[in-house]
């Protein structure tokens, strides 16, 4: 039966994930030039247009409608027809089924917006569009459904509570093919590109940081013990996280900084998702104080290798979800969610292996689809904006305005 407290708790839930977007949008459009600052934000800002219109039509349906073969659900949802708000849902017996929807939507929001970090300063906005349109169906519906809407991973075993594989490393994956593919930034490694407004980035990861209390304690689908835990789990990652990113910083660099200290929040977070309602307290501490070295090694492999991640996806959504996918099969303890199951440190290795299978073919996946994705959308519209409008700026040459006005 659909119960009140855990519909109002999904409801707040579901709000707070919404928010992560803006909140993102917030957090790469300080970090870009300030010719480009609204171009980034916008492509961030659309995703909560375009997406919620796939997802309505027929998006649902194919993540979570009935399964067809392990590999897809079928179009018994389309156009919303059978979910509605006084039944309730058969992922998540006591909340209406078109809270689940609505809740999963946001989800499905944030995931191609995280990739528009990778490319950022250089890409068409039309050529967006399609990207985003064709990626979302071609890849993060199938990965959900694998995962999270009665595939074969799930079947499996497979332990993802709130999307460190099926966001985190699938979005990551798109953003290094997508980084590559398009080419570097005109002036990378010659000339240098400060972030336009370090102020609003700490306010959006502040806001993420926020948001993510929804996306990871909401994954309990109600108000309950488990959301409890992973609303720990998530404070004490992301926290401490943020610290030792910037004493690995302040050790390799001298200093540390306040894009480290944000970076390493978004890291830990990162790292947690997909453990969350599933280890302890100490546990996610671990996880957190890793994932903020991991992430931040990620980062300097990156320059090392010179492609152009503009705002470090891969380092920070990449490395921490794979970390946390691999920290799942670890850590995870039955004895804190008996509804998942034990790690390796609890002594079921078996774990350790689906969650490293899991990751493996959401990475081959994400990354063949990605690169057919992108050689379709460059043959219609063209993947690059023109030399001199990358020049003049984005604002401008795509969209006819300006950010600032001093």
């Amino acid at each position: 039966m659909i119960n009140s407290g855990d519909t109002a708790f999904m409801l707040i839930a579901t709000a707070l994930v919404m928010f992560m977007t803006p909140g993102l949008a917030m957090f790469y459009g300080g970090l870009v030039r300030a010719k480009h600052v609204l171009s980034t934000m916008l492509q961030s800002f659309i995703c909560l247009g375009i997406i919620t219109i796939i997802w309505i039509l027929f998006g649902y349906s194919l993540a979570f409608g009935p399964d067809v073969g392990g590999v897809i659900g079928n179009f018994d949802w389309a156009f919303l027809s059978k979910v509605g708000f006084d039944t309730p849902s058969s992922y998540a017996g006591t909340i209406p089924a078109l809270l689940f929807c609505m809740f999963q939507l946001m989800f499905a929001v944030i995931t191609p917006a995280l990739i528009t970090g990778a490319f950022a300063e250089r890409m068409k906005f039309s050529a967006f569009v399609i990207f985003t349109i064709l990626w979302t169906i071609c890849v993060y519906l199938p990965v959900c459904h694998w995962i999270w809407g009665g595939g074969w991973l799930g079947k499996m075993g497979l332990l993802d509570f709130a999307g460190g594989t099926v966001i985190h490393i699938n979005s990551a994956v798109a953003a290094l093919v997508t980084a590559v593919m398009i080419g570097k930034r005109k002036g990378f490694g010659r000339e240098s590109f400060m972030p336009n407004n370090l102020p609003i980035t700490v306010l959006g990861a502040g806001i993420l940081w926020f948001g993510w209390f929804g996306f990871n304690a909401g994954s309990a689908l109600n108000a309950g013990s488990t959301a409890i835990t992973a609303f720990t789990a998530t404070h004490i990652a992301g926290a401490s996280a943020a610290v030792s990113w910037i004493i690995a910083e302040w050790l390799i660099h001298g200093k540390p900084t306040t894009l480290g200290g944000a970076s390493g929040a978004v890291a830990g977070l990162a790292s947690v998702t997909q453990s969350a309602g599933f280890v302890s307290p100490m546990s996610a501490m671990i996880i957190g104080l890793l994932g903020g070295v991991f992430c931040y090694l990620g980062m300097m492999i990156k320059n090392k290798f010179k492609f152009d991640d503009a705002l470090d996806v891969v380092a920070v959504h990449g490395i921490g979800g794979i970390w946390g996918c691999i920290a799942t099969g670890l850590f995870a303890s039955k004895a804190i969610n008996s509804g998942g199951a034990d790690g390796l440190f609890c002594g079921n290795p078996k774990l350790l292996g689906i969650q490293l299978l899991g990751a493996a073919v959401t990475i081959i996946f994400s990354l063949i689809v990605t690169a057919i994705i992108l050689k379709v959308t460059d043959k219609l519209v063209g993947l690059r904006v023109d030399p001199d409008e990358e020049q003049q700026g984005l604002d401008l040459s795509q969209h006819n305005e300006v950010g600032y006005t001093l």
